[in-house]
């Protein structure tokens, strides 16, 4: 029989190291998924699922294989409530600063050397000569222009035919002009990569004209993230909380619904406000709710609908809980 993870009930997830990936792969274990169905819900490979699985073992997060410890009340829920994600793999890393690799190492040891490699040969050279030989540059110096603080040289690097995406990942990230930025986010293969994006994000000198381009028609998880980013300056981050809003009022009900469910109701907080379409409130009113945070912030939520209050109300949990019950009680679209 395939080994059906399942969560630690005597161990609070929050005293854990967890990095965003793990928070949502263990907000969907419950002890009824097996590993590969665990593995289509996130998006992920088969062995990349198996990796996770076993770091979350190792830190005491889910029961061990051969284990049969039960899961905790607030992990437990239907199968069919499991709620698929679609926050893209490569970006699940902006919510939190996972520690540094071996390849993360290595990589900023590489632009070390290239950023001493500009300051020491190369910055003193006049604009025109800089442009000129960052046009036909070879590595190292190709890379070591892309610490170049004027667009034209910039502009020269992308035109380089040996130029790609680790150039545009360097200059995504370290320049600070904004037009050299929007020379590298104006072409298609290089906006669509994760890298690039990733460096436009922790680029301080973003402006907002690339990113309501490049995230506007990105999922509203994905948006989400970005609002909770530790490696995104704050005035990005306000950014993508006005582009959240404005996208949630036009997405569908069901993705609406997944931003809710995924982050717990976190988001909420963003959404004051605004309110949900009656399709939206039909869909989170199928549901079972077993998540005391999922509840609270609906509960904190002023535009949460009366029907999914009244909902709310009937969960077995809520009539366990006598906190849940009056914080219920007390909202103001509670009949």
């Amino acid at each position: 029989m395939s080994w059906k993870p399942a969560p630690r009930a005597d161990l609070d997830p929050s005293t854990l190291p967890l990095d965003a990936v793990q928070r949502i792969l263990l907000s969907q274990i419950d002890g009824t998924d097996d590993v590969g169905a665990l593995a289509q819900t996130m998006g992920l490979p088969p062995e990349r699922m198996e990796a996770l699985l076993s770091e979350l073992v190792a830190m005491g997060a889910v029961a061990a294989e051969n284990s049969t410890a039960a899961p905790s009340e607030n992990a437990t829920k239907p199968a069919e409530d499991a709620f698929p994600s679609a926050i893209e793999p490569e970006l699940f890393e902006m919510g939190e600063q996972a520690p540094p690799t071996e390849d993360s190492v290595a990589e900023a040891a590489a632009t070390a050397t290239h950023r001493q490699l500009y300051e020491q040969a190369l910055h003193h050279r006049p604009l025109d000569e800089r442009a000129a030989l960052a046009l036909l540059a070879e590595e190292p110096e190709l890379s070591a222009y892309c610490f170049d603080p004027l667009p034209k040289v910039i502009q020269a690097i992308l035109e380089n035919p040996r130029a790609g995406l680790a150039q545009a990942r360097l200059i995504a990230t370290h320049h600070r002009n904004p037009v050299g930025l929007e020379a590298v986010a104006a072409r298609a293969p290089y906006a669509n990569d994760a890298g690039v994006r990733r460096g436009l994000l922790q680029n301080p000198q973003l402006p907002g004209t690339i990113f309501r381009r490049l995230w506007s028609s990105r999922r509203l998880s994905e948006q989400y993230l970005v609002t909770i980013s530790r490696d995104a300056p704050e005035q990005t981050r306000r950014l993508a909380r006005d582009v959240l809003r404005a996208c949630f009022l036009q997405r569908t009900g069901e993705e609406r619904v997944e931003l809710i469910l995924g982050t717990e109701g976190r988001c909420l907080a963003m959404l004051a406000g605004l309110t949900i379409d009656g399709k939206t409130t039909a869909l989170l009113c199928r549901r079972t709710y077993v998540s005391n945070i999922l509840i609270q912030n609906i509960a904190r939520w002023s535009a949460a609908p009366p029907q999914l209050i009244a909902h709310l109300r009937k969960q077995d949990v809520v009539r366990r809980n006598p906190q849940l019950r009056l914080l219920l009680e007390r909202h103001p679209n509670a009949s």
